[in-house]
Formats: C-alpha cells, structure tokens, sequence
C-alpha cells in the first residue's frame, strides 16, 4: 500500500498535472449487493475500473478492467453518472497527480468467476450494510448512494 493518495476538498493537496479518461463499473448481483474490490494501493474499497487505452472504448475498457480485476465478464447496462469533480486529486508515487475523471455504468455480470487480481486484496458483493463500516473513498460513496438513490437520470458533475 501507498504507492496511490487520494485528496479530496483538501486544500493542501498538490496541483493535477494529469487527466486521464477513466470508467468503472457499478454491478450489482440479484440479492442487491455491489461488486467491490479492496485496492492493493490504499486499502480503500472501490469499484472495479480503470483508464481508458488507445484504440478502445470507454465501455471496453470498463469491461476489460473489471474482468482483469475481479474475474467476472460483465455486460454494460446504462450509465449511473460522470464524475469529474476537480476537488478530487490522485497522487502516484511517480509524480503523477490526476484530476477525476470517471464515467461509471452500471453492468451485470454474463459470466467468470471471482477471483483477486494483484491489484486487489479482496473482491465480493457487498451489502450497503456492509459497506457503512469499511474504508471507502468519499467519491465512491456518492457513486453508491446515486445507485442506491435508483437516480432516473445520470449524474452529471
């Protein structure tokens, strides 16, 4: 863990020198439950996602990361929001300070099996229940509460 921090309406946090087009994925399993992994890098549970790469989509991307990540092969099923707010900084142990920016789709799963990546210490569906008690970045919890909020509209902020 430390190689990633994460400031948030920090005013001490360092200037971005980075944007990057990122996207994850909000699954949910037929009991209600969110698919989460437990990040190698800050401890912190989080959706599964990652940076768009040349020459794919942002939904492939989402698709790809969350299979390298926790195993599962998901199809995307709609957009829960876009998420870009400049008070969220990224700093990576080599210099890089990312601005947020993240579209997250909800998805489901069509196949795999769960399995940890070495990105990850953990992955399971987690109940909201659950959730309130383990370390989750503020950001992400907004994202669960726009899900939980069953929003009509996407998020667009």
């Amino acid at each position: 863990m430390g190689s990633r921090r994460d400031y948030y309406r920090d005013p001490n946090a360092p200037k971005p020198n980075s944007l990057k087009p990122g996207g994850s994925a909000l699954v949910v399993d037929e009991h209600g439950r969110v698919l989460m992994q437990r990040r190698g890098d800050s401890g912190n549970w989080s959706l599964p996602g990652g940076i768009m790469e040349i020459g794919e989509t942002l939904e492939d991307c989402v698709v790809r990361e969350t299979r390298e990540e926790t195993g599962l092969d998901i199809e995307i099923t709609g957009l829960l929001g876009i998420y870009t707010d400049p008070e969220h900084v990224i700093e990576y142990a080599d210099g890089e300070v990312r601005q947020q920016f993240a579209v997250v789709y909800n998805a489901r799963v069509v196949g795999g099996e769960i399995q940890v990546s070495d990105e990850s210490t953990e992955v399971r569906f987690l109940s909201q229940r659950e959730l309130e008690s383990l370390p989750v970045h503020p950001t992400v919890r907004l994202r669960l509460q726009h899900h939980q909020d069953q929003r009509h509209t996407p998020w667009l902020g």
